[in-house]
């Protein structure tokens, strides 16, 4: 479903291929089948919806983008079955009103980016046995990683980014450990092809352990990011890595380090690293947070690459870097944040620059303001402007999002 049409039953055939293997390996132990109709019957649905407008004013396309959408979620799970139980998630995203944007399928070139496709998709089709403190996913599902600094679900976007995969996960007082192989990656692009491939096909082994310490915990990953297909061909990597956060007398310290090399097919040749590091800390009422991060390059000719983050939290909501220059990239941002009453405020200012030969890419400004209106709506307004020193595109975006989840 995630395919264009003409590959939409090869999708479909690979989705159901791996909710049977996960199945298989879930139901080593069945309970009774006699309470099986009770779990269905008793199985709890969901409908949730978003609707956004946002504009876009790109400098180099003759049009500013305007897109008005909206996002319908049915979500279903079962009751429990002995020690399983299964779900299932579907979503709508169509455009009410003005559609003038590039979706990246419609064919508008003349107007920017806004990645929001129109379609039905199949979200999530999972089943889920625990057992003890170990716990195991088969077929479609989320899976969010930490920060998802490198794997994550990209749910900003309107078609969210899910998984292809059997996951296991240990969850301990002290420690947790998080097994996936993906077979597949269901993008934000999707439900067809257009300019960019609504899957990539891969052979995905993703590992992260967390330790607690004290106010603090500690991670460590290792993730082979082998993407079969298309443009996921030169993503692919093999990254291994660590990242701390903790508390120390009032501020909270965290960071990272990394180092990535090419995986599977992919036809680059490089070596490159990745740290950050960022200090948290209240002053008055106001959050402060002063960060700096590197994602590395090899002698300018390759960048690190994060082909599967949640990229949008991430190096400034324009977007403007979704795709590491291959000079690298060094991103120096302060944040300030504070509630006024129901209403959260948040500001960041950030400076970027290249990794090899030091060269300013540019500057950009971020504001957010959210609030509830009642349990189950609330309303969020971002803006965000990129000034560009030479790399990338002037960028101003705005977004008004209204998120209704009972």
């Amino acid at each position: 479903m995630r395919d264009a049409p003409k590959s939409a039953l090869s999708g479909l055939r690979r989705t159901r291929r791996f909710a049977m293997v996960g199945l298989a390996g879930l139901l080593a132990s069945p309970p009774a089948f006699a309470g099986l109709a009770e779990a269905l019957r008793d199985g709890k649905s969901n409908v949730s919806a978003r609707y956004r407008y946002e504009s876009v004013d790109q400098d180099g396309l003759p049009n500013n983008a305007s897109a008005s959408t909206v996002l319908g979620r049915l979500t279903w799970s079962s009751a429990a079955w002995g020690n399983l139980t299964a779900g299932i998630e579907t979503d709508f995203v169509g455009v009410v009103g003005v559609d003038d944007y590039n979706s990246t399928t419609n064919g508008k070139t003349t107007y920017p980016v806004v990645a929001d496709p129109e379609g039905f998709d199949l979200n999530q089709a999972f089943v889920r046995r625990q057992s003890g403190a170990v716990t195991m996913t088969g077929g479609r599902q989320r899976i969010l990683h930490g920060r998802q600094r490198f794997l994550g679900g990209v749910a900003w976007r309107q078609n969210e980014q899910t998984y292809d995969a059997v996951r296991i996960e240990s969850k301990g007082d002290d420690v947790t450990l998080d097994y996936s192989f993906i077979a597949n990656v269901n993008r934000i692009f999707g439900p067809e092809d257009g300019a960019q491939p609504a899957d990539w096909q891969s052979a995905i082994h993703a590992f992260r352990g967390v330790w607690s310490i004290g106010d603090g915990e500690i991670s460590a990953f290792a993730y082979d990011f082998d993407l079969q297909n298309d443009n996921g061909i030169p993503n692919s990597n093999r990254t291994y890595g660590a990242e701390y956060t903790g508390e120390h007398g009032g501020f909270t310290l965290s960071g990272g380090i990394a180092r990535q090399s090419p995986s599977g097919d992919s036809p680059l040749d490089y070596d490159a690293g990745w740290y950050w590091v960022e200090g948290k800390t209240s002053l008055g009422g106001v959050t402060f947070t002063l960060g700096h991060e590197v994602l590395g390059s090899d002698g300018g000719e390759a960048g690190f690459r994060m082909p599967v983050a949640t990229l949008h939290k991430f190096n400034g909501w324009t977007d403007r870097f979704l795709a590491t220059p291959a000079a690298g990239l060094e991103d120096t941002y302060l944040t300030m944040a504070e509630d006024w009453g129901k209403v959260s405020l948040a500001a960041t200012l950030h400076a970027f620059s290249a990794n090899e030969g030091n060269a300013d890419y540019g500057k950009e400004f971020d504001l957010s303001a959210s609030m509830p209106l009642g349990e189950s709506l609330t309303v969020l307004f971002k803006f965000a402007t990129y000034a560009s020193d030479g790399y990338a595109a002037d960028t101003t975006k705005w977004w008004l999002t209204f998120t209704y989840k009972p």
